[in-house]
C-alpha cells in the first residue's frame, strides 16, 4: 500500500514565485511503490502539448530549493516542468527516512518520465531531465537506461557512487580505505539495530572552522544561510542516515554512459571543486549531441541558485534543439 503524503500548500520556496507560470502540487509513484511529491510548473496561457522536463537535486536538498528554481525558470521559457523530492526525502514517501539508493533514485527519474508521459498537455516524445549536483549523476544514469528521455542536462554534477567509494578527490581510492569505511558503517548498523533508531550525521559542518576546506565553506554559505536554507533539507539540518549511502560503494552508476544516444549537456563551474566528475563523465559520452559547458570563475553552489551565473539561455537553447 502506498502511503498518503501530507503536502504543504503554502509557498515555502527559497525563491520568489513567478507571475509567468501556474504552479500546482502533484504526486506520482515509482515502481518500488513509493509516492513522490512534486511541484508542477506550467507556462501561463500555454496551449497544446508541451515539451516537458523533470528536475531533481542537489543530493540532500528538496524541491523548494535549487530544483524548484530551475523548474520555474524553464517553465518561464515554455516548458512544462516538475521539480520532485526523491524517495525518502522531503515531502516524498519511503522508509526509513534520509537514505539513498543508486537503483531507487534512478527509478525516481524514470517514474517522473512515466508521470509526464501521460499528462494531456505533454508531448511524450519531448521529455528531458535536469539533474543538479548528486542528482546530476542520477539523471545521467537514468538517461543511460530510459530511451524515452530525449535530452539531459547535468548541473555541477557529482558521481555519488564514486565519491562514496573513493572519497573526495579520490583520496580514499584503495582497498584498505574502503575496508575501514565499510567496517565502520557495518558497526553502526549493529548499533542502530540495537537502539531501534537510525543515527544521522553529515549535512553541513556547523559551526564552521577557519581551517575548513573551501568546498565545505561553499556548502555552508548556501545551506546555512538565507540563500538555500530550508527546514526539510537534509543538508540544512542534521543530514543523512549514517549508513544511508552505503550501497553506493558497491553499486557504481554511469557504467553505460557511453551508450547514451540522446542529447546531453554537462554544465559545470570552472572553479567548482567537483569539476573532475563532470569532465570524466563527459569523456565517457559519445556522439555529436553531447556538450560540455564550463562557466568561467563559477564555484560549485553558484550553479544552484545564482541566476546571473546559471546559463539559462544556453540550457533553453539546448532543450529547444532536442525536444
Amino acid at each position: 500500500m502506498q502511503e498518503n503524503l501530507n503536502l504543504t500548500e503554502q509557498w515555502d520556496k527559497t525563491f520568489p514565485k513567478s507571475s509567468e507560470v501556474n504552479h500546482y502540487k502533484v504526486t506520482f509513484h515509482n515502481r518500488y511503490g513509493i509516492n513522490l511529491a512534486a511541484d508542477l510548473y506550467v507556462p501561463k496561457d500555454a496551449k497544446g502539448k508541451l515539451p516537458a522536463i523533470a528536475v531533481c537535486g542537489p543530493f540532500g536538498a528538496v524541491k523548494e530549493q535549487s530544483s524548484g528554481l530551475y523548474a520555474q525558470k524553464m517553465a518561464e521559457r515554455g516548458f512544462l516542468t516538475i521539480a520532485f523530492d526523491p524517495s525518502f526525502t522531503g515531502e516524498s514517501g519511503g522508509y526509513p527516512r534520509y537514505v539513498a539508493s543508486p537503483d531507487i533514485n534512478t527509478e525516481d527519474f524514470q517514474a517522473a518520465v512515466d508521470f509526464l508521459s501521460v499528462q494531456e498537455n505533454v508531448d511524450p516524445e519531448k521529455i528531458g531531465l535536469i539533474g543538479i549536483c548528486g542528482w546530476g549523476g542520477m539523471a545521467l544514469n537514468a538517461a543511460a537506461i530510459d530511451t524515452r528521455v530525449k535530452a539531459t542536462a547535468t548541473m555541477t554534477m557529482y558521481d555519488m557512487s564514486r565519491v562514496n567509494a573513493n572519497g573526495y578527490f579520490d583520496s580514499e581510492d584503495n582497498e584498505d580505505a574502503r575496508y575501514e569505511k565499510k567496517k565502520t558503517m557495518n558497526a553502526q548498523r549493529i548499533a542502530d539495530y540495537k537502539s531501534g533508531v537510525y543515527t544521522r550525521a553529515g549535512g553541513v559542518i556547523d559551526p564552521l572552522s577557519e581551517e575548513s576546506p573551501f568546498f565545505v565553506k561553499d556548502y555552508f554559505d548556501y545551506y546555512k544561510t538565507d540563500r538555500g536554507y530550508h527546514k526539510r533539507s537534509l543538508n540544512s539540518n542534521e543530514g543523512w542516515n549514517v549508513t544511508g549511502t552505503m550501497s553506493f560503494i558497491n553499486m557504481p552508476i554511469l557504467q553505460y554512459a557511453d551508450e547514451i544516444r540522446s542529447a546531453v549537456l554537462i554544465v559545470h563551474g570552472e572553479k567548482a571543486h567537483s569539476c573532475y566528475f563532470s569532465k570524466d563523465a563527459y569523456a565517457k559520452l559519445k556522439g555529436d549531441n553531447k556538450k560540455l559547458l564550463l562557466i568561467p570563475n563559477a564555484v560549485h553552489t553558484d550553479l544552484y541558485d545564482q541566476t546571473d551565473i546559471i546559463p539559462f539561455d544556453r540550457i533553453t537553447a539546448f532543450f529547444k534543439e532536442w525536444l
